[in-house]
């Protein structure tokens, strides 16, 4: 019988032909993303602890509020037993 485990991180990922550059994700989630001079994301690449409120909940506001649905969060579990 295997052991279910929680995530512990995420990163917030874009995918590059949807983004239109409306730099939305930037205002909504400041401390995961900036922006270029064309308004297009540099999202942080370092996984972000889930357990880090704030930023998870900005997380899931850019990704609801992204007009072009470029968005997405992806939950990183720790493989170690």
């Amino acid at each position: 019988m295997g052991v279910k485990r929680r995530p512990s991180t995420f990163v917030l990922k874009v995918n590059p032909i949807l983004c239109d550059g409306f730099g939305h994700c930037a205002e909504l989630a400041p401390e995961l993303v900036n922006v270029d001079e064309w308004g297009y994301p540099i999202i942080r690449q370092e996984p972000t602890k889930i357990n880090n409120a704030g930023a998870y909940e900005s997380a899931k506001y850019a990704v609801r509020g992204c007009p072009r649905q470029a968005l997405q969060i992806e939950k990183i579990t720790d493989a170690q037993p």
